[in-house]
């Protein structure tokens, strides 16, 4: 009965700290998605520590009720949970792994979320050198863009021990609807490669269908209308349309200024590329299309959003 009461006990406070309401926040890379992130904690009554290497960045989060920092490692060491949005491998890599990174300052027991998207190599190899310093590691990217990131509802697909899962849930759903356990490290990020491929090849299709469809004579909308109650609807047609002005809050109607740059899915696609390098699997699509957004950078679209596809595609058009 005793050792049946004492392995209760200890269940009870695994299962209290996997529970556990985190009070002090971290929180690095306040670009277009961070800082709304790091705002909705604030809605939700977290205090943050911030830094970015955009000092104006700081700026702006600090003005919602944020604390700001001078380096990576100020916010590392005053922190319970640490969140990272940053834009490549090797970012994530420096901002974890170097001398003054997150790792080196961190106390032991914080739980360190990655929502960047990365190479799932890359986050288990931060994994291993978290776990070697006492530390928690889960990757949790994430999936709705800058408007899921503004209105949390964002889903945050997680890679990790299904403990510190548990333990960040409530905490991760404070910036988003939803939160799915894929599995062990580096799952989340295989999540958010394959989810990424799919939206720009996606966002392709539509964008050629429209306007080949405007080239015969249809009203743009109407044709919109009809794909969206019809087998083609999907969410580059129905929630973030590339064409001007059909929805107000998108970046199209925006001259394609916001969102999710075109720069930034042509590195998830390379993402997709190297993966399906390394382990043989053919993709026919996501490697076109790959090379399309990479052509669209070249062609100085870099850092519009990648729906300006449907721009670019009316202006070869032309030629």
């Amino acid at each position: 009965m005793g050792i049946l009461t004492t392995f209760a006990k200890s269940l009870g406070v695994i299962r209290r700290a996997s529970q556990r309401d985190f009070s002090n926040v971290g929180f690095v890379g306040l670009g277009n998605m961070g800082a709304y992130m790091a705002k909705n904690l604030i809605k939700k009554g977290y205090r943050l520590t911030v830094y970015d290497i955009n000092e104006k960045a700081i700026e702006n989060v600090v003005s919602a009720g944020a604390k700001g920092a001078a380096s990576v490692a100020e916010v590392s060491k005053n922190s319970e949970v640490l969140v990272t949005m940053l834009p490549m491998n090797q970012h994530v890599l420096e901002c974890y792994t170097s001398k003054t990174g997150i790792i080196s300052a961190a106390k032991k027991g914080t739980l360190l979320v990655d929502s960047s998207t990365i190479d799932p190599t890359v986050s288990q190899t931060i994994a291993k050198e978290a776990e070697k310093n006492g530390l928690r590691f889960i990757d949790g990217p994430v999936s709705g863009g800058v408007v899921g990131a503004e209105n949390a509802t964002l889903t945050f697909m997680v890679g990790g021990s299904k403990l510190d899962f548990e333990g960040a849930r409530t905490f991760l759903e404070a910036m988003g609807s939803r939160a799915v356990h894929c599995g062990d490290i580096g799952m989340g990020q295989v999540a958010k490669i394959c989810n990424n491929m799919l939206l720009a090849i996606s966002m392709i299709g539509v964008s050629e269908a429209l306007n080949l469809g405007d080239k015969l004579g249809l009203n743009p909308k109407i044709l919109t209308d009809i794909i969206n109650t019809s087998t083609g609807r999907c969410w580059s047609s129905e929630i973030y349309s590339p064409i001007p002005g059909l929805i107000p809050t998108v970046p199209s109607s925006n001259d394609y200024n916001g969102g999710f740059s075109t720069a930034l899915i042509a590195k998830d696609l390379g993402l997709a590329q190297a993966s399906a390098t390394r382990t043989g699997s053919p993709i026919a699509l996501g490697s076109l299309s790959h090379q399309i957004y990479r052509t669209m950078m070249a062609h100085g679209l870099g850092g519009k959003d990648f729906s300006v596809i449907y721009q670019y595609i009316r202006e070869e058009d032309k030629k």
